[in-house]
């Protein structure tokens, strides 16, 4: 079996994944900064801009799936790294000639949200087409311990560059990184066969099949309700843990650094264990119990009191809590894409990811509401407990009958038929 450095141009689409993903670093903090000290927003502006990066998620992720399946991907995701580049590239410059508002601002981040959604989408189905089968758990590992690097890195390393060059200048560095992973992609060679565009039919049709391929699916169905519910609560717990941890614990901002660097070390030893686990437990196993540990894994964070003990304490849970997501995401998305016909993974990818982004878009709120009105703890508390509810129903669930050996199985037989049949509705209405 070849080692993932021998696949052709899997090294490239690698590093193109690593520099893209620290330059996202550096903006992310680039752009609160530039938007509340440069341009003096209030605190509802940051929010506002910060929203507009992922509302595209919750209004076109279903028909980029679409539009993802309809062409070809490799050309997909250089064009939008490079129209990403030129966004970002465009903010400094009107910053400079003082044209820089909140409104253009907000427009710039919702577009740059736009193509990012199409990269993602395109990006995580052009994997298979780019590694084979019996490397893909290991293939997505990689990239996700890329991110992790990122996230580990890309803060401090933003905030040296912000205070050297002032945040309108730090965004087109991340520019630049677009340019690069553009041209890195460009670079690559591998199969990116055309679409069978015959086979199109209406876009509510393309839209239907894409949802019902993966809520009917044998096992898919489980494993992307239950993921909805786990970026729900995850995402209460994360947002309530930050004014807990600063007001509550009073760790301050360097621990709270020290809490994320332990979480990113979480991640990249899960994403290094992956592969080994998913060999000894297989797909249903792996699942369903770093599920489990992700879970429970906040239990430290919850009891967390005030002390000498309380970094140690959230700093340990958001490292178990990375460390079961580092080990089981690698083999949920191997899994998707291997039982998933490629003419559905752009759907079938961005149906998941829209929902997902979409629970964290209800879920961080709900926390925060929740710990106002009640306090921090139940907040935190609520969210542990749907945490554990969702791998509870991921463990009774068909998932537990998912295998690394499964192929399409007889539902994806069904649905393909019926998408012919529908199609040949269609074309003699």
């Amino acid at each position: 079996m070849p080692r993932l450095v021998e696949v052709p141009g899997y090294v490239r689409f690698l590093t193109a994944s690593a520099v893209s993903a620290f330059g996202s670093q550096v903006t992310g903090l680039a752009l609160q900064i530039l938007t509340a000290v440069a341009l003096s927003a209030s605190a509802t502006e940051v929010g506002i801009v910060n929203a507009a990066r992922w509302v595209p998620y919750l209004l076109f992720g279903l028909i980029a799936g679409v539009v993802v399946d309809r062409w070809r991907r490799k050309p997909m995701m250089v064009a939008t790294d490079l129209g990403r580049a030129v966004l970002l590239g465009a903010i400094p410059v009107l910053y400079a000639l003082d044209r820089l508002s909140i409104p253009a601002l907000c427009l710039f981040v919702f577009v740059f949200g736009v193509l990012s959604l199409l990269f993602e989408a395109a990006n995580q189905s052009y994997v298979p087409q780019l590694v084979p089968k019996e490397l893909l758990n290991a293939g997505y590992a990689r990239v996700q311990q890329a991110d992790a690097v990122a996230g580990s890195t890309g803060p401090l390393i933003a905030g040296v560059l912000i205070k050297i060059m002032g945040a309108p200048l730090a965004v087109l560095v991340d520019a630049l990184t677009y340019l690069m992973s553009g041209l890195l992609l460009a670079s690559v060679k591998a199969p990116d066969p055309v679409p069978d565009r015959g086979a199109r039919r209406s876009l509510g049709s393309e839209l239907r099949e894409g949802v019902a391929w993966v809520y009917r699916h044998r096992t898919l169905a489980s494993i992307a309700l239950t993921s909805h519910a786990m970026l729900l609560f995850n995402s209460m717990v994360s947002t309530v843990f930050v004014v807990f941890a600063l007001q509550s614990l009073k760790i301050g901002e360097f621990g709270l650094g020290v809490t994320y660097a332990c979480a990113s070390v979480g991640v990249i030893l899960g994403g290094a264990l992956s592969g080994r686990v998913a060999r000894r437990l297989d797909v249903g196993a792996t699942l369903i119990a770093f599920r489990l540990l992700a879970a429970v894994g906040w239990l430290p964070l919850v009891l967390a009191e005030r002390g000498p003990w309380a970094l140690a304490s959230v700093s340990l849970g958001f490292f178990l809590v990375s460390l079961a997501i580092g080990v089981e995401s690698p083999v949920e998305m191997s899994y998707r894409q291997a039982v998933t016909p490629d003419r559905l993974r752009g759907r079938m990818n961005a149906t998941i990811r829209s929902m997902n982004w979409g629970m964290v878009a209800v879920g961080a709120p709900l926390g925060g509401v929740l710990a106002d009105q009640v306090s921090y703890r139940f907040a935190l508390w609520i969210g542990l407990s749907g945490a554990v509810i969702q791998a509870l129903v991921l463990t009774f669930s068909p998932t537990r009958r998912a295998r690394t050996a499964d192929e399409l199985d007889p539902s994806a037989a069904d649905l393909t038929r019926h998408g012919a049949e529908a199609a040949a509705g269609e074309s003699k209405d």
